[in-house]
């Protein structure tokens, strides 16, 4: 039954940056499909709401944290999930961050931030989840990109750099990893009512020209990511590789 491919009974998945936001809606709708998942959060204890609504689903569940501009905490998250969950079966790369000004203007050092996070993070997560992945026979990775993986953006250089670059490693990963029964997919959101875009929405004029340019007639709403996630996570994503969904409201194609 096709309905059965969209289960995720028995699967391990962890999100990175699942404490609020879109993050915490994948995490819940990964459980409401059937999986245990692992929360991370940048700080102990942020991730703790995301944990108790996915233990309230009758789901386990538990916090990891870590800073992902160190080098050093991707590849011991992943351990530390293997060694309390015994494997991992999915990945969402979701976390993220963001730094603006122009890009005549642009710092260094925020530079470095918004890619180590956003683009060298992602990379060294999927290798050492890989890693597990291939000793367990096959996984699911799905990146989190953005409208700005296909569209340039202003005063935001160095996001939008680390999405087109999440893009473009989304497809790399696809084309070695499929041999090894692992599907590399990404999804890149639109416009979502979440606290990030709160002051967009709060702008009259700025919130009246995004309605415009989105088919849909509305803001997403974070649980609209979650059909997308459990999909590129379960089997019935099984002969997609290297795919970039958009979930937007149809902004691309206007």
């Amino acid at each position: 039954m096709i309905l059965d491919k969209f289960k995720l009974d028995g699967k391990i998945a962890f999100v990175t940056g699942s404490s609020t936001g879109l993050g915490q809606a994948m995490a819940v709708g990964l459980a409401e499909a059937g999986a245990d998942v692992v929360c991370h959060a940048s700080k102990t204890g942020g991730a703790r709401e995301t944990v108790e609504k996915i233990a309230a689903l009758g789901r386990k569940s538990a916090e990891v944290a870590g800073d992902l501009s160190d080098k050093t905490v991707p590849a011991k998250l992943v351990d530390e999930i293997v060694e309390k969950f015994g494997r991992i079966d999915i990945l969402i790369n979701n976390a993220g961050t963001i730094r603006r000004a122009p890009a005549v203007d642009f710092s260094e050092e925020d530079w470095e931030f918004v890619l180590e996070v956003n683009l060298s993070g992602v990379f060294r997560l999927s290798q050492a989840a890989a890693r597990k992945m291939i000793e367990n026979g096959g996984g699911k990775i799905v990146n989190i990109a953005s409208l700005l993986s296909f569209q340039g953006g202003i005063t935001v250089p160095a996001y939008t750099a680390s999405k087109s670059g999440v893009a473009g490693l989304t497809k790399a990963l696809a084309n070695e990893w499929a041999k090894h029964n692992i599907n590399v997919n990404a999804i890149a959101p639109g416009y979502f009512a979440t606290n990030n875009t709160a002051a967009l929405r709060a702008d009259e004029t700025r919130n009246r020209q995004i309605l415009e340019r989105i088919p849909a007639g509305h803001w997403g709403k974070p649980e609209e990511l979650a059909g997308a996630v459990v999909f590129l996570s379960s089997a019935a994503s099984d002969y997609l590789q290297g795919h970039i969904l958009a979930v937007d409201g149809g902004w691309l194609g206007r």
